[in-house]
């Protein structure tokens, strides 16, 4: 059994359900949640070895080292020394796997000194927001030298990167210029035993839209609310839930309001009720855009698990469209931002039970046959078994 360091700032948020699952469900190697503070109301921890790291100076005198740490690259610091630490079986860590490369690059000056191979994950964010919005400042002094560190990190050979969709990877060459051979695309699965089927055919449901995710502006969520004002003039009892919360929830309210949209705002929910709340949706729906800051989706996991219930899904959301779904047979894409063209997606299925059966029984199918957390994580583990060699 081989020791895998996976480094997250924060431990967890609940969104971030993939990080869990993913070291919930090694076989080969062991997960040992790295990170310097535990979300307040995040993911439960439980079953899963954690370390929280203090990396704050404790004095003057450990200021002074640690800036010089940070500027030289010295050996590592003593606060981090019991990360190399053998664990109970007296195995020491052969890998460290950073979620998001913002993680990354804050990381890099105190994650190099561990000597290990290291694999970043290209999420979304962390990828397809352009370089000139970082430079700007727009994300924040502190970031401003973001495209300059990443490339720098992903220069050094012992880093390599998993794009989560190809559309992530080609962002990666074309805009961070990161070497082809330093990326490879590895989806990120789904437990296909927990998200599954319930309840009557999705075509048999009451005429009820989920959507899941943070209200921002890359979800897409006004567009979907201006296709529900359009949709229930033709079927009146369709009703969307929303689940998730953010910096626009109280415009999308006003918006639902204005337009007086069947719209339910849930809130941001456990695992548990998302996929209680799949089991009784017709449609899941996700009508992602490409935000002003270059921000897009990568492969967005709750059309994953949607899929893996049984539901068919309407989305434009970049690698989703092209990558999550089969067009036209689990699911069906529509042109981003275009609320007329969701509206019509949308009522496609409400119109044809048939239709949204099927689609949601070829759902499931490639669910199960591409997404399914165990193939999945036999990829990431081989992956991970390369990158690391000899070390141990």
């Amino acid at each position: 059994m081989r020791r895998v360091l996976v480094v997250r700032d924060e431990l967890l948020p609940l969104s971030e359900t993939f990080v869990r699952q993913q070291a919930l469900h090694l076989r080969d190697w062991r997960a040992t949640l790295v990170g310097q503070r535990l979300c307040l109301d995040g993911l439960s921890l439980d079953g899963l070895d954690h370390q929280l790291l203090d990396l704050a100076p404790a004095d003057l005198a450990d200021r002074t080292i640690w800036s010089l740490y940070r500027r030289l690259g010295w050996p590592l610091p003593r606060v981090l020394r019991t990360l190399m630490a053998p664990n109970a079986d007296g195995v020491r860590p052969s890998l460290v796997h950073v979620h998001f490369a913002t993680d990354a690059v804050h990381a890099w000056p105190w994650l190099k000194g561990l000597g290990l191979p290291t694999v970043v994950t290209l999420h979304g964010y962390d990828i397809h927001t352009r370089p000139d919005w970082w430079t700007s400042g727009q994300g924040g002094d502190y970031m401003r030298d973001y495209p300059r560190r990443l490339r720098g990190m992903a220069a050094d050979p012992r880093v390599s990167f998993i794009a989560v969709s190809e559309a992530v990877r080609a962002q990666a060459i074309n805009a961070y210029g990161i070497h082809p051979d330093k990326l490879h695309t590895l989806f990120i699965g789904v437990d296909t035993r927990s998200f599954a089927p319930t309840g009557v055919p999705a075509g048999e449901r009451e005429p009820h839209i989920l959507f899941v995710g943070r209200l921002v502006e890359k979800k897409g969520l006004e567009f979907l609310i201006r296709a529900m004002a359009l949709v229930k003039r033709r079927f009146p009892q369709a009703r969307v839930k929303v689940v998730g919360d953010g910096p626009l929830r109280e415009r999308m309210e006003a918006l639902t309001a204005e337009l007086q949209a069947p719209v339910d705002f849930l809130g941001a929910q456990p695992s548990e009720r998302v996929r209680a709340l799949l089991g009784t949706a017709r449609i899941f729906c996700l009508p992602s855009i490409v935000s002003q800051s270059g921000d897009a989706e990568g492969l967005p996991i709750s059309i994953l698990e949607a899929q893996a219930c049984g539901v068919p899904v309407v989305t434009s959301a970049m690698g989703g469209r092209d990558e999550g779904i089969d067009p036209e047979r689990s699911g069906l894409a529509f042109p981003e931002g275009d609320h007329e063209a969701l509206a019509a997606q949308i009522e496609r299925l409400l119109a044809d039970a048939g239709l949204c059966s099927a689609m949601g029984r070829a759902a499931r199918e490639l669910a199960t046959h591409k997404f399914d957390i165990q193939i999945c994580q036999r990829a990431l583990e081989a992956f991970y078994t390369a990158k690391a060699g000899g070390v141990r």
